[in-house]
């Protein structure tokens, strides 16, 4: 934002969800969808990637400011970080995040009697599993909404107080049962062990663990602040040595083929358009 007017630029992969909006005589620029709908402003397009648009009293205008490269968008967009009610490129994050429940079960389906999803971004999820399965789908946790992400706080120490404080279960709904638990990733392992061992002390019978995600091996290096690599536990750890760490009766992580499949987005470009780097080491960029 300048003086003269709004500048706004998407990177030559598309990284990062950016879209443009009507409202009134006006434009708005967000990152997200819901943004648009929450100030009243109509949906116009996304940006594609490599674009400029400079909006000022002579109106809007759109260049091409960088070459553009094959889309790469961060898939943690649709697995965590964007609100249920926006859309990416013309895909729904709450349809993709229910796709992604429905794919895991068909991946890695489970003996259980209930199926509670790990607040918020994998609530969607648990619906998609729990209506894959025939499973009943139950409200299991409740979350303290004034507490930030757990997995961003600098030390271990925080990032415990944060789970113990944002996370609480609810013992009626659990206790003697077998629960499918849903969550969108494993970072550290601190998030996920934690919450296990709340469940099972509440009293939950078993805890099968799916994660709608792949297994994060590599650090992010476009903007998440994942952790180091020898921080992430996929990264020491084989999967049956991390179930055993965080005490779950079981433990699958979604494919990275199914988790593509499942987003639904029709695109040309590897991966269907999908940055996968911090599952599989494959960077779209140079890293050196």
């Amino acid at each position: 934002l300048t003086e003269s007017g709004l500048i706004a630029a998407q990177d030559s992969r598309g990284f990062r969800p950016l879209s443009l909006g009507k409202l009134g005589e006006g434009w708005v620029v967000a990152s997200e969808t819901c943004a648009l709908d929450i100030v009243g402003a109509e949906f116009v397009r996304d940006l594609q990637p490599g674009e400029l648009l400079t909006i000022s009293a002579d109106g809007l205008k759109a260049t091409a400011c960088l070459a553009p490269n094959p889309r790469a968008i961060c898939s943690f967009e649709y697995i965590y970080f964007a609100r249920p009610d926006s859309e990416i490129n013309g895909v729904s994050v709450h349809a993709a995040r229910k796709a992604f429940g429905r794919r895991i079960f068909e991946e890695s389906p489970v003996e259980a009697d209930i199926v509670v999803g790990v607040p918020d971004s994998g609530i969607a999820s648990a619906i998609g599993y729990a209506e894959a399965s025939g499973l009943p789908y139950e409200l299991g946790m409740m979350k303290n909404r004034y507490v930030g992400r757990t997995f961003i706080q600098p030390s271990q120490e925080l990032r415990q107080q944060g789970v113990r404080m944002k996370l609480s279960p609810v013992r009626s709904a659990i206790t003697g049962k077998r629960l499918v638990l849903v969550d969108d990733s494993i970072v550290r392992g601190t998030t996920s062990g934690r919450i296990v061992r709340m469940l099972k002390d509440a009293g939950a019978k078993e805890i099968h663990l799916r994660i709608t995600s792949p297994p994060i091996t590599h650090s992010c290096l476009y903007g998440i602040d994942t952790a180091r690599r020898k921080e992430l536990i996929a990264a020491e750890y084989e999967v049956s040595a991390i179930q055993e760490k965080i005490g779950a009766d079981s433990l699958y992580f979604l494919s990275a083929e199914g988790m593509v499949e499942a987003t639904g987005r029709n695109d040309s470009s590897p991966n269907r358009g999908h940055c996968l780097a911090c599952f599989n080491g494959d960077y779209p960029t140079p890293t050196s």
